[in-house]
């Protein structure tokens, strides 16, 4: 999801960092961890995160010197809590982070290092501006997450690109990059390390098992907002035919169709859903009160840049993962996708407030009113996405907006609140299954999925009996 910038529009960074390759384990000590990190839980509670402030790295013979003097921060390789993900966070979420991401981690399963990997610095997913969820003035600035797997030691380190070039005549371009300004970094940059933790435990057999035990209310409440269409305490929504689902579509929306709509409802069968409770949401991080749009007039699709990693038994630690970096280090309500899908097709729900109601996201900065996010489990800048993923997607779009009137192949209407690409109150024409490039000047969702949107659109049409 790395944005672009307003005055240079598709140029994407490609500055080396300032240090050189860290070693192989065997030839450096691992630090133990300064100090305690914050949020560290213990194995008995569903996850944990760990925030370390990052520190000036050492300039001198091991640094580049062609880039000039102690821009660079980081983490030096340390021993921490178990963690699975990771990100950079810092205070100012309008301040862009102008240069370069790379962290290292060790496997708990192995012992050995990885190589040093990219973190895509620009997290453009986000609230609109004038919304209750910026008003708080607590969010701060992120790069996107990265899923590293079950590792126990870290190192990680941030370097600033050059400022705009200025007059090099005469000069080499050595000496030119070694009298050229950096970009200043963010303030108050943090690594997070996240343990999405196991799943809880259903919360029905606890109660069984320990007098006196209860769900909470948090939890409750999340399950009522689909009572619709699952029963409470559902790990999943199940999938629907053809008449079932229109059936439904009638009790939930019946005041709202038109009698063309009644007889003759362009919607998509109802694809299989794993709920909240399902991929193990522990509902007491969120905020606990529901937001809701007028209506869902598109879908934007983003990718999550996690990487692709990630087994599809892993799926739900994932979801667990972008959860508590959403709320926990970025300070969001909740969650920010609607819903999410993974590189086998599973679907399944992001934000609280029920999967057929128009659940007020936060997924694309100006655009989250009167729309749904959808995000795929991937980085798709080069890798292309797995067919499941794609046929789920279109399966999804094809329920979700045939609720609401929308037919995949149009085109709508929405507001603008604000961002880089559109000014604040101004009417955009969008199609109804747009990228999240369309509304925000980003790379996201990638170029290999972004390109598969026009068959997804057609798809999704042909599932709704266009």
């Amino acid at each position: 999801m790395r944005g672009f910038l307003a005055s240079s529009i598709g140029v994407t960074c490609a500055v080396a960092l300032a240090l050189p390759l860290t070693p192989p384990a065997t030839a450096a000590p691992v630090a133990p961890a300064a100090g305690r990190a914050t949020g560290t839980a213990g194995p008995d509670l569903p996850g944990s995160t760990q925030s370390l402030p990052l520190t000036p790295l050492a300039t001198g013979p091991t640094a580049d010197r062609t880039l000039g003097p102690a821009a660079d921060q980081g983490v030096t390789r340390r021993e921490v809590a178990r963690f699975s993900m990771v990100g950079v966070v810092w205070n100012d979420p309008d301040t862009a982070l102008h240069g370069e991401v790379q962290v290292r981690s060790r496997s708990t399963g192995t012992g050995t290092w990885s190589d040093w990997r990219d973190v895509e610095t620009h997290n453009d997913d986000a609230a609109d501006p004038d919304s209750a969820e910026r008003a708080t003035g607590r969010v701060r600035g992120a790069t996107a997450p990265l899923w590293v797997g079950d590792s126990d030691a870290v190192e990680a380190r941030v370097s600033a690109e050059p400022a705009d070039r200025t007059e090099e005549t005469g000069r080499t371009e050595e000496t030119a990059r070694a009298v050229r300004p950096r970009a200043p970094l963010p303030e108050g940059l943090r690594l997070e390390l996240v343990d999405p933790g196991d799943a809880p435990a259903d919360p029905a057999s606890r109660a069984a098992g320990t007098p006196g035990a209860t769900e909470s209310a948090e939890a409750t409440e999340a399950a009522v907002a689909n009572a619709d269409l699952a029963p409470a305490g559902a790990t999943e929504i199940p999938a629907l035919g053809r008449t079932a689902t229109e059936r439904e579509l009638v009790t939930l929306r019946g005041t709202e169709l038109t009698d063309d709509q009644r007889a003759k409802p362009h919607i998509g069968d109802r694809p299989r859903i794993v709920t909240r409770r399902g991929w193990g949401a522990d509902e007491k991080l969120r905020e606990r009160k529901f937001v809701y749009t007028t209506t869902v007039k598109a879908a934007f699709v983003h990718h999550t840049a996690t990487g692709n990693g990630y087994t599809c038994a892993q799926s739900a630690s994932v979801i667990r993962g972008i959860y508590r970096y959403h709320v926990k280090s970025l300070r969001w309500r909740d969650i920010g996708y609607n819903f999410l899908i993974d590189k086998c097709g599973g679907i399944y729900e992001g934000r609280a407030g029920g999967v057929g109601k128009a659940v007020l996201g936060a997924h694309t900065l100006g655009f989250n009113s009167n729309s749904t996010g959808i995000a795929v489990l991937g980085s798709f800048g080069s890798a292309k996405p797995p067919a499941a993923a794609v046929t789920a997607l279109a399966r999804l779009t094809a329920w979700k907006l045939g609720l609401y009137g929308a037919n995949p192949r149009g085109k709508t209407y929405l507001k603008s609140g604000g961002g880089n690409l559109y000014r604040k109150g101004k009417n955009v024409r969008l199609n109804v299954i747009s990228g999240h490039r369309d509304g925000f000047a980003t790379d996201c969702p990638g170029g290999q999925l972004y390109s598969r949107l026009g068959t997804t659109r057609t798809t999704a049409a042909r599932y709704q009996g266009r």
